[in-house]
């Protein structure tokens, strides 16, 4: 099987006018579609993010999610940037809680961890 990319990712929201103000004006994906699901009571957006999407889900009654850093399944998901010193700015400048950077000691890059409005676990890392 050769594959060339990660096409998406799907992400439920707890409160999806929430998320879809954090992803696409925070985070500044661009929208390419979002439609109603009127029998599932259930919004679907999708984000662009360089080649791959993100799919944002609503529906009602969600479960929270589980937090336990190391429990089975995704871990978190990583976003690759120029500069995350820069990403960090602007970021924090828009209200966004980020942890310390932090240098990855096998590749020698630079990373760090923030949350999303649900508290999924998102990593820039850089390029």
């Amino acid at each position: 099987m050769l594959t060339n990319f990660i096409h998406h990712v799907a992400i439920i929201a707890s409160d999806y006018e929430t998320s879809k103000h954090f992803y696409s004006e925070i985070l500044g994906f661009e929208i390419i579609h979002e439609a109603y699901r009127e029998e599932r009571q259930s919004y679907k957006l999708d984000l662009k993010v360089g080649e791959s999407q993100i799919e944002l889900f609503s529906f009602p009654d969600v479960p929270e999610r589980q937090n336990k850093p190391e429990a089975a399944g995704l871990r978190h998901l990583c976003f690759a940037v120029e500069d995350v010193n820069e990403a960090v700015k602007e970021l924090t400048a828009k209200g966004v809680e980020v942890e310390d950077i932090r240098l990855d000691p096998y590749t020698h890059k630079t990373y760090t961890f923030f949350k999303d409005p649900d508290g999924l676990p998102l990593e820039l890392y850089e390029k």
